[in-house]
Protein backbone atom coordinates (compact mmCIF):
# COMPACT_ATOMS: atom_id res chain seq x y z
CA UNK A 1 0.00 0.00 0.00
CA UNK A 2 1.55 3.28 -0.86
CA UNK A 3 2.03 6.64 1.55
CA UNK A 4 0.53 9.43 0.89
CA UNK A 5 1.11 12.42 2.94
CA UNK A 6 -0.49 15.63 3.16
CA UNK A 7 1.43 18.29 4.22
CA UNK A 8 -1.48 21.24 5.60
CA UNK A 9 -4.42 20.25 7.65
CA UNK A 10 -6.48 23.63 6.74
CA UNK A 11 -9.39 24.19 4.26
CA UNK A 12 -7.76 22.01 1.44
CA UNK A 13 -5.45 19.82 2.80
CA UNK A 14 -7.85 18.47 5.56
CA UNK A 15 -10.81 17.50 3.60
CA UNK A 16 -8.66 16.32 0.87
CA UNK A 17 -6.54 13.84 3.54
CA UNK A 18 -10.11 12.27 5.01
CA UNK A 19 -10.85 11.41 1.19
CA UNK A 20 -7.74 9.72 0.86
CA UNK A 21 -8.46 8.20 4.38
CA UNK A 22 -12.08 7.58 3.21
CA UNK A 23 -10.60 5.54 -0.31
CA UNK A 24 -9.41 2.45 1.63
CA UNK A 25 -6.21 2.41 -0.77
CA UNK A 26 -3.52 4.16 0.96
CA UNK A 27 -1.47 4.64 4.09
CA UNK A 28 -2.18 8.55 5.12
CA UNK A 29 -0.22 10.58 7.11
CA UNK A 30 -1.27 14.32 7.59
CA UNK A 31 1.11 16.89 8.72
CA UNK A 32 0.47 20.11 10.18
CA UNK A 33 2.20 22.35 12.66
CA UNK A 34 0.06 23.38 14.63
CA UNK A 35 -0.46 21.00 17.16
CA UNK A 36 -3.90 22.25 18.80
CA UNK A 37 -4.93 21.24 15.29
CA UNK A 38 -3.30 18.31 15.08
CA UNK A 39 -4.80 17.25 18.66
CA UNK A 40 -8.46 18.07 17.61
CA UNK A 41 -8.47 16.01 14.53
CA UNK A 42 -6.50 13.19 15.89
CA UNK A 43 -9.69 13.33 18.48
CA UNK A 44 -12.07 13.29 15.46
CA UNK A 45 -12.75 16.65 15.61
CA UNK A 46 -12.69 19.26 13.22
CA UNK A 47 -11.01 22.83 13.73
CA UNK A 48 -12.91 23.31 10.59
CA UNK A 49 -16.30 24.63 10.73
CA UNK A 50 -17.52 23.03 7.53
CA UNK A 51 -19.96 19.97 8.06
CA UNK A 52 -19.32 17.61 5.53
CA UNK A 53 -15.27 17.47 7.25
CA UNK A 54 -16.99 17.23 10.90
CA UNK A 55 -18.69 14.65 9.52
CA UNK A 56 -16.92 12.69 7.84
CA UNK A 57 -13.52 12.60 10.21
CA UNK A 58 -15.64 10.96 12.83
CA UNK A 59 -16.45 8.61 9.95
CA UNK A 60 -13.15 8.07 8.44
CA UNK A 61 -10.03 9.50 11.61
CA UNK A 62 -6.92 10.16 9.78
CA UNK A 63 -3.49 9.69 11.36
CA UNK A 64 -1.65 13.62 11.73
CA UNK A 65 0.74 14.44 13.70
CA UNK A 66 3.87 17.46 13.66
CA UNK A 67 6.73 15.03 14.37
CA UNK A 68 8.22 15.54 10.44
CA UNK A 69 10.15 12.30 10.45
CA UNK A 70 6.52 10.60 10.17
CA UNK A 71 7.24 12.03 6.26
CA UNK A 72 10.01 9.17 5.79
CA UNK A 73 9.17 6.60 3.08
CA UNK A 74 6.18 8.46 1.39
CA UNK A 75 5.37 7.85 -2.02
CA UNK A 76 3.50 11.15 -2.79
CA UNK A 77 3.84 13.86 -0.98
CA UNK A 78 0.81 16.70 -1.39
CA UNK A 79 1.62 20.02 -0.05
CA UNK A 80 -1.46 21.96 0.81
CA UNK A 81 -0.28 25.11 2.87
CA UNK A 82 -1.55 28.49 2.26
CA UNK A 83 -0.25 30.87 -0.63
CA UNK A 84 -0.66 34.66 0.82
CA UNK A 85 0.34 37.70 -0.75
CA UNK A 86 2.75 40.18 1.39
CA UNK A 87 2.01 43.90 2.22
CA UNK A 88 2.94 45.16 -1.54
CA UNK A 89 0.75 42.35 -2.56
CA UNK A 90 4.21 40.07 -4.15
CA UNK A 91 3.54 36.66 -3.68
CA UNK A 92 4.29 35.15 -0.24
CA UNK A 93 6.01 31.87 -0.87
CA UNK A 94 7.48 31.06 2.06
CA UNK A 95 4.98 28.15 2.98
CA UNK A 96 5.43 26.44 0.28
CA UNK A 97 9.47 26.72 0.20
CA UNK A 98 9.22 25.55 3.99
CA UNK A 99 7.33 22.08 2.91
CA UNK A 100 9.50 21.91 -0.01
CA UNK A 101 12.42 21.91 2.48
CA UNK A 102 10.83 19.52 4.73
CA UNK A 103 10.32 17.18 1.75
CA UNK A 104 13.19 17.13 0.63
CA UNK A 105 14.87 15.28 3.64
CA UNK A 106 12.64 12.20 3.33
CA UNK A 107 12.30 12.54 -0.38
CA UNK A 108 13.18 8.87 -1.99
CA UNK A 109 14.13 7.99 -5.67
CA UNK A 110 10.68 7.87 -7.95
CA UNK A 111 8.68 9.46 -5.44
CA UNK A 112 6.27 12.13 -6.45
CA UNK A 113 5.40 15.59 -5.01
CA UNK A 114 2.11 17.60 -6.05
CA UNK A 115 1.15 20.95 -5.09
CA UNK A 116 -2.32 21.79 -4.74
CA UNK A 117 -1.75 25.71 -2.69
CA UNK A 118 -2.84 28.03 -5.37
CA UNK A 119 0.21 29.58 -7.48
CA UNK A 120 1.05 31.47 -10.20
CA UNK A 121 2.66 29.79 -13.28
CA UNK A 122 6.22 28.76 -13.41
CA UNK A 123 6.22 28.48 -9.06
CA UNK A 124 6.68 24.50 -9.49
CA UNK A 125 9.90 24.84 -11.24
CA UNK A 126 10.94 28.36 -10.62
CA UNK A 127 10.78 28.02 -6.69
CA UNK A 128 9.59 24.59 -5.33
CA UNK A 129 12.25 22.37 -7.77
CA UNK A 130 15.31 24.43 -6.99
CA UNK A 131 14.57 23.29 -3.51
CA UNK A 132 13.87 19.86 -4.37
CA UNK A 133 16.96 19.24 -6.42
CA UNK A 134 19.35 21.39 -4.05
CA UNK A 135 18.84 19.87 -0.36
CA UNK A 136 18.22 16.16 -2.17
CA UNK A 137 20.80 16.11 -5.37
CA UNK A 138 17.87 14.22 -7.12
CA UNK A 139 17.08 15.28 -10.97
CA UNK A 140 13.77 16.44 -10.93
CA UNK A 141 11.62 14.41 -13.86
CA UNK A 142 14.11 11.86 -13.68
CA UNK A 143 14.48 10.93 -10.05
CA UNK A 144 11.59 12.21 -8.58
CA UNK A 145 8.64 13.70 -10.23
CA UNK A 146 6.75 17.22 -9.40
CA UNK A 147 2.90 17.74 -10.42
CA UNK A 148 0.42 20.41 -10.00
CA UNK A 149 -3.36 19.80 -9.47
CA UNK A 150 -4.71 23.04 -8.25
CA UNK A 151 -7.38 22.55 -5.68
CA UNK A 152 -10.72 23.79 -6.02
CA UNK A 153 -12.75 23.87 -3.27
CA UNK A 154 -15.94 25.76 -2.25
CA UNK A 155 -15.94 26.20 1.71
CA UNK A 156 -20.12 25.78 2.83
CA UNK A 157 -21.48 25.19 -0.74
CA UNK A 158 -23.91 22.50 0.01
CA UNK A 159 -23.91 21.25 -3.78
CA UNK A 160 -20.00 21.35 -4.82
CA UNK A 161 -17.12 20.05 -2.70
CA UNK A 162 -13.70 18.15 -2.75
CA UNK A 163 -15.43 14.85 -3.93
CA UNK A 164 -17.64 16.13 -7.78
CA UNK A 165 -15.99 19.18 -8.85
CA UNK A 166 -13.55 18.87 -11.76
CA UNK A 167 -9.65 18.83 -11.24
CA UNK A 168 -6.87 19.50 -13.53
CA UNK A 169 -3.10 17.83 -13.35
CA UNK A 170 0.31 18.68 -15.19
CA UNK A 171 3.62 16.88 -14.35
CA UNK A 172 7.41 17.82 -14.99
CA UNK A 173 7.66 14.59 -16.02
CA UNK A 174 4.51 14.02 -18.44
CA UNK A 175 4.68 10.83 -18.23
CA UNK A 176 4.08 10.42 -14.42
CA UNK A 177 1.28 12.61 -15.37
CA UNK A 178 -1.42 9.59 -15.51
CA UNK A 179 0.16 8.00 -12.46
CA UNK A 180 -0.91 10.82 -10.53
CA UNK A 181 -4.20 11.13 -11.91
CA UNK A 182 -5.26 7.82 -11.12
CA UNK A 183 -4.05 8.81 -7.62
CA UNK A 184 -7.03 11.37 -7.67
CA UNK A 185 -9.37 9.18 -9.65
CA UNK A 186 -9.09 6.75 -6.74
CA UNK A 187 -10.15 8.84 -4.04
CA UNK A 188 -12.18 11.77 -5.62
CA UNK A 189 -15.68 11.29 -8.02
CA UNK A 190 -15.04 13.35 -10.70
CA UNK A 191 -13.36 13.94 -14.20
CA UNK A 192 -9.54 14.56 -13.60
CA UNK A 193 -8.10 16.59 -16.46
CA UNK A 194 -4.78 15.91 -17.75
CA UNK A 195 -2.68 19.05 -19.13
CA UNK A 196 0.40 19.23 -20.98
CA UNK A 197 2.53 20.96 -18.46
CA UNK A 198 3.13 22.12 -15.55
CA UNK A 199 2.85 26.15 -16.36
CA UNK A 200 -0.66 25.00 -17.67
CA UNK A 201 -2.27 23.25 -14.50
CA UNK A 202 -0.78 26.25 -12.44
CA UNK A 203 -2.20 28.87 -14.75
CA UNK A 204 -5.41 27.39 -14.70
CA UNK A 205 -6.62 28.56 -11.16
CA UNK A 206 -5.06 31.99 -11.44
CA UNK A 207 -7.18 32.52 -13.73
CA UNK A 208 -10.39 31.08 -12.85
CA UNK A 209 -10.47 33.51 -9.84
CA UNK A 210 -9.02 36.62 -11.94
CA UNK A 211 -11.92 36.08 -14.19
CA UNK A 212 -14.13 36.13 -11.00
CA UNK A 213 -12.24 39.35 -9.39
CA UNK A 214 -12.42 40.88 -12.99
CA UNK A 215 -16.72 40.27 -13.09
CA UNK A 216 -17.29 41.66 -9.82
CA UNK A 217 -15.10 44.34 -10.08
CA UNK A 218 -17.36 45.26 -13.34
CA UNK A 219 -20.53 45.26 -11.49
CA UNK A 220 -18.76 46.95 -8.72
CA UNK A 221 -17.85 49.85 -10.98
CA UNK A 222 -21.69 49.71 -12.57
CA UNK A 223 -22.89 49.60 -8.82
CA UNK A 224 -21.63 53.04 -7.85
CA UNK A 225 -22.70 54.60 -11.45
CA UNK A 226 -26.20 52.95 -11.34
CA UNK A 227 -26.22 54.58 -7.45
CA UNK A 228 -25.83 58.05 -8.80
CA UNK A 229 -28.12 57.45 -11.61
CA UNK A 230 -30.85 56.37 -9.22
CA UNK A 231 -31.05 52.55 -11.17
CA UNK A 232 -31.56 49.26 -9.14
CA UNK A 233 -28.92 47.48 -10.40
CA UNK A 234 -29.61 43.66 -8.87
CA UNK A 235 -32.87 44.31 -10.65
CA UNK A 236 -31.22 45.22 -13.87
CA UNK A 237 -28.63 42.64 -13.41
CA UNK A 238 -31.61 40.12 -12.89
CA UNK A 239 -33.45 41.68 -15.72
CA UNK A 240 -30.29 40.71 -18.22
CA UNK A 241 -29.71 37.14 -16.87
CA UNK A 242 -32.86 36.05 -18.17
CA UNK A 243 -30.55 35.78 -21.58
CA UNK A 244 -29.77 32.14 -22.52
CA UNK A 245 -26.79 32.74 -23.78
CA UNK A 246 -23.47 35.03 -23.67
CA UNK A 247 -23.90 36.69 -19.88
CA UNK A 248 -23.33 35.33 -16.63
CA UNK A 249 -24.06 37.46 -13.38
CA UNK A 250 -22.00 38.63 -10.79
CA UNK A 251 -23.42 40.72 -8.14
CA UNK A 252 -21.70 43.81 -6.12
CA UNK A 253 -20.93 44.19 -2.95
CA UNK A 254 -19.51 45.38 0.46
CA UNK A 255 -15.86 44.22 -0.67
CA UNK A 256 -14.28 41.06 -2.38
CA UNK A 257 -12.62 38.56 0.53
CA UNK A 258 -11.09 34.85 0.74
CA UNK A 259 -8.12 33.08 -0.01
CA UNK A 260 -8.66 33.38 -3.67
CA UNK A 261 -10.20 35.90 -5.33
CA UNK A 262 -8.77 38.79 -3.04
CA UNK A 263 -4.84 37.25 -3.43
CA UNK A 264 -4.75 34.97 -6.64
CA UNK A 265 -4.92 37.72 -9.32
CA UNK A 266 -1.64 39.70 -7.57
CA UNK A 267 -0.17 36.20 -8.29
CA UNK A 268 -0.25 36.26 -12.18
CA UNK A 269 0.10 40.42 -12.16
CA UNK A 270 3.46 39.72 -10.06
CA UNK A 271 4.55 36.76 -12.13
CA UNK A 272 3.67 38.86 -15.49
CA UNK A 273 5.99 41.87 -14.33
CA UNK A 274 8.80 39.39 -14.40
CA UNK A 275 8.42 38.74 -18.18
CA UNK A 276 7.92 42.17 -19.01
CA UNK A 277 4.18 42.25 -19.08
CA UNK A 278 1.90 45.00 -17.25
CA UNK A 279 -1.68 43.67 -16.64
CA UNK A 280 -3.38 47.05 -16.60
CA UNK A 281 -6.88 45.54 -16.80
CA UNK A 282 -6.41 43.06 -13.52
CA UNK A 283 -4.77 46.13 -11.63
CA UNK A 284 -7.87 47.82 -12.38
CA UNK A 285 -10.40 45.44 -11.42
CA UNK A 286 -8.26 45.17 -7.85
CA UNK A 287 -8.34 48.57 -6.87
CA UNK A 288 -12.04 48.66 -7.97
CA UNK A 289 -12.78 45.77 -5.78
CA UNK A 290 -10.51 47.57 -2.87
CA UNK A 291 -12.33 50.24 -3.44
CA UNK A 292 -15.72 48.74 -1.79
CA UNK A 293 -15.22 48.87 1.60
CA UNK A 294 -14.49 52.74 1.19
CA UNK A 295 -17.62 52.81 -0.93
CA UNK A 296 -19.81 50.89 1.90
CA UNK A 297 -18.88 53.72 4.29
CA UNK A 298 -19.99 55.95 1.86
CA UNK A 299 -23.34 54.75 1.27
CA UNK A 300 -23.31 54.82 5.53
CA UNK A 301 -22.36 58.62 5.69
CA UNK A 302 -25.09 59.32 2.93
CA UNK A 303 -27.98 57.45 4.52
CA UNK A 304 -27.14 59.32 7.76
CA UNK A 305 -27.00 62.85 5.89
CA UNK A 306 -30.92 62.35 5.33
CA UNK A 307 -31.61 61.98 9.07
CA UNK A 308 -29.08 64.86 9.23
CA UNK A 309 -27.07 62.74 11.09
CA UNK A 310 -23.29 62.38 11.03
CA UNK A 311 -20.90 59.23 11.41
CA UNK A 312 -19.12 61.09 14.04
CA UNK A 313 -20.79 59.84 17.10
CA UNK A 314 -23.36 57.21 15.80
CA UNK A 315 -23.63 54.30 17.22
CA UNK A 316 -23.33 51.86 14.28
CA UNK A 317 -23.65 47.78 14.13
CA UNK A 318 -21.54 45.90 12.01
CA UNK A 319 -22.90 42.74 11.33
CA UNK A 320 -20.77 39.84 9.99
CA UNK A 321 -16.84 39.65 10.13
CA UNK A 322 -16.54 36.20 7.39
CA UNK A 323 -15.56 36.84 3.89
CA UNK A 324 -18.73 34.92 3.11
CA UNK A 325 -22.19 33.44 4.17
CA UNK A 326 -22.08 30.03 6.47
CA UNK A 327 -17.86 29.52 6.94
CA UNK A 328 -16.04 30.36 9.61
CA UNK A 329 -13.89 32.27 7.21
CA UNK A 330 -12.10 35.94 7.88
CA UNK A 331 -9.23 35.83 5.58
CA UNK A 332 -9.21 38.73 3.18
CA UNK A 333 -12.54 39.62 4.94
CA UNK A 334 -13.06 43.29 4.11
CA UNK A 335 -15.25 43.65 7.58
CA UNK A 336 -12.59 44.74 9.67
CA UNK A 337 -11.29 47.69 6.82
CA UNK A 338 -14.92 49.25 7.06
CA UNK A 339 -15.17 49.04 10.74
CA UNK A 340 -11.69 50.63 10.97
CA UNK A 341 -12.86 53.48 8.41
CA UNK A 342 -16.20 53.71 10.06
CA UNK A 343 -13.76 54.30 13.72
CA UNK A 344 -11.73 56.62 11.91
CA UNK A 345 -14.49 59.33 10.99
CA UNK A 346 -15.60 58.66 14.74
CA UNK A 347 -18.17 56.37 14.69
CA UNK A 348 -18.40 54.25 17.32
CA UNK A 349 -18.68 50.18 16.42
CA UNK A 350 -20.40 47.23 17.98
CA UNK A 351 -19.79 44.14 15.89
CA UNK A 352 -21.69 40.61 15.39
CA UNK A 353 -20.84 37.38 13.60
CA UNK A 354 -22.58 34.02 14.64
CA UNK A 355 -19.48 32.35 13.71
CA UNK A 356 -17.06 34.26 15.50
CA UNK A 357 -18.64 34.96 19.04
CA UNK A 358 -15.36 35.97 20.11
CA UNK A 359 -14.52 38.44 17.76
CA UNK A 360 -18.02 39.92 18.31
CA UNK A 361 -19.12 42.33 21.18
CA UNK A 362 -22.54 40.80 21.68
CA UNK A 363 -25.44 38.61 20.77
CA UNK A 364 -27.38 39.80 17.84
CA UNK A 365 -29.92 41.26 19.79
CA UNK A 366 -27.46 43.15 21.84
CA UNK A 367 -25.81 44.91 18.54
CA UNK A 368 -29.42 45.66 17.22
CA UNK A 369 -30.34 47.29 20.37
CA UNK A 370 -27.24 49.18 20.62
CA UNK A 371 -26.88 51.09 16.88
CA UNK A 372 -28.59 53.83 15.59
CA UNK A 373 -26.98 52.04 12.14
CA UNK A 374 -26.77 48.56 10.63
CA UNK A 375 -24.02 47.66 7.90
CA UNK A 376 -24.59 44.43 6.56
CA UNK A 377 -21.27 42.87 5.69
CA UNK A 378 -21.78 39.04 5.75
CA UNK A 379 -25.37 37.64 4.28
CA UNK A 380 -25.44 34.66 6.98
CA UNK A 381 -29.08 33.67 7.01
CA UNK A 382 -29.02 34.47 10.68
CA UNK A 383 -29.53 37.63 9.11
CA UNK A 384 -31.89 37.63 6.32
CA UNK A 385 -34.60 37.88 8.94
CA UNK A 386 -34.39 41.31 9.36
CA UNK A 387 -36.92 42.65 8.13
CA UNK A 388 -38.59 46.28 8.48
CA UNK A 389 -40.65 45.41 11.11
CA UNK A 390 -37.66 44.03 13.14
CA UNK A 391 -35.21 46.45 12.73
CA UNK A 392 -37.98 49.46 13.47
CA UNK A 393 -38.90 47.60 16.80
CA UNK A 394 -35.08 48.12 17.57
CA UNK A 395 -34.67 51.49 16.55
CA UNK A 396 -32.84 51.67 13.61
CA UNK A 397 -32.55 54.39 11.58
CA UNK A 398 -30.28 53.45 8.82
CA UNK A 399 -29.49 50.39 7.13
CA UNK A 400 -26.31 49.86 4.87
CA UNK A 401 -27.39 46.62 2.91
CA UNK A 402 -23.69 45.71 1.59
CA UNK A 403 -24.54 41.86 0.12
CA UNK A 404 -28.11 43.46 -1.27
CA UNK A 405 -29.46 40.76 0.34
CA UNK A 406 -32.31 41.79 2.56
CA UNK A 407 -36.17 42.94 1.85
CA UNK A 408 -35.35 46.36 0.54
CA UNK A 409 -39.13 46.94 0.58
CA UNK A 410 -40.14 46.23 4.47
CA UNK A 411 -37.35 48.51 5.43
CA UNK A 412 -38.24 51.15 3.55
CA UNK A 413 -42.28 50.66 4.81
CA UNK A 414 -40.58 51.07 7.81
CA UNK A 415 -39.76 54.61 7.41
CA UNK A 416 -35.84 53.08 7.56
CA UNK A 417 -33.32 54.79 4.62
CA UNK A 418 -32.15 51.60 3.08
CA UNK A 419 -29.03 51.91 1.35
CA UNK A 420 -27.62 49.03 -0.70
CA UNK A 421 -24.56 48.78 -3.53
CA UNK A 422 -26.54 49.74 -6.18
CA UNK A 423 -30.00 49.78 -5.23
Amino acid sequence: MKKITVIGLGYVGLPLAIAIQKSGKYDLVGFDLNQEKVDLINNKTSPLEDELVKTELKRYPIKATTDKSQLEASDIFIIAVPTPVLDDHAPDYRHIQAAATTISEYLKPGANVVLESTVNPGTCEEVILPILEKETKLEGGRDFNLSHCPERINPGDPKWNLYNIPRNIGSLNISKNKEIANFYRDILNTEINEVSSLKVAEATKVIENTFRDINIAYVNELAKSFDAMGIDLIETIQASSNKPFGFMAHWPGAGVGGHCIAVDPYYLIKRAEKSNFNHRFLKEAREINNSMPEYTVKRLAEGLNRIKKPINGTKVGVLGLAYKPEVADLRESPAFEIIELIKAQGGEVMKFDPYFEDYSDGSLESVLEYSDAIVLITAHKKFLTLTGKVLQKYGIKVIVDGRNKLDKQSIISANIIYQGIGR
